[in-house]
């Protein structure tokens, strides 16, 4: 008989998270970071989330460099930041999240095959913001356990692509920095992944 894998603890939210997070250099700090989700199941319902740093050593910048949330639900988004942004490894501890800006958002779409390339392009008021993927790798599935997970508490499995390159454009700009090499899961990929078919399973 085949086994079969069934994850212990409570589904807390389920979609998708790709992220994108730059550095000019290998070993200075991260100058953008960004995580975009689109929940399909949470407490807080279906929703859409940009969480971007244009500052993250900084937790009062000026308007042209602010730290947003851009959201179609946000009480699904302060929980999203609370409760798992917080605890990834790049933005743990960050002044940058301390004081970020909520605005609503009017609009988001994706496109690219998710083979060679893929981006999200999300629009609030008078803001747009694009992020792209380019040079993607192959699709591997893993399951973290709850000591390995970012919030030490959860089981998540999920699909990731690397990629080779990856920007964030805000109103035309593209923010400075690169991605730089990581490793997860025994697979050598970069700071900026597509992490689709994302669950996180609370122990």
């Amino acid at each position: 008989m085949e086994e079969t894998h069934v994850f212990p603890g409570t589904v807390e939210w389920s979609g998708e998270n790709p992220g994108i997070s730059l550095k000019e250099t290998p070993d200075g700090p991260f100058t953008t970071l960004a995580s975009f989700f689109r929940v399909v199941l949470s407490p807080h319902g279906r929703g859409h989330a940009l969480v971007l740093m244009q500052s993250p050593q900084d937790a009062t910048p000026g308007a042209g460099r602010a730290n947003l949330c851009i959201t179609d639900n946000e009480p699904l988004a302060r929980w999203l930041v609370s409760d798992f942004v917080s605890h990834f490894g790049a933005w743990r501890g960050l002044p940058g999240l301390q004081a970020l800006q909520y605005r609503h958002l009017d609009s988001v779409a994706s496109d690219g095959d998710a083979i060679a390339r893929y981006a999200e392009t999300v629009s609030a008021g008078e803001l747009t913001v694009r992020l792209e993927w380019s040079g993607l790798g192959k699709p591997f599935c893993f399951a973290l356990p709850p000591a390995r997970s970012a919030t030490g508490r959860h089981h998540m499995p999920s699909l990731f692509v690397g990629c080779d390159a990856a920007a964030v454009t805000v109103n035309g700009q593209r923010r400075p920095g690169m991605p730089v090499p990581r490793e997860i899961a025994g697979h050598r990929i970069s700071t900026a992944m597509l992490a689709f078919s994302e669950t996180w399973i609370r122990a």
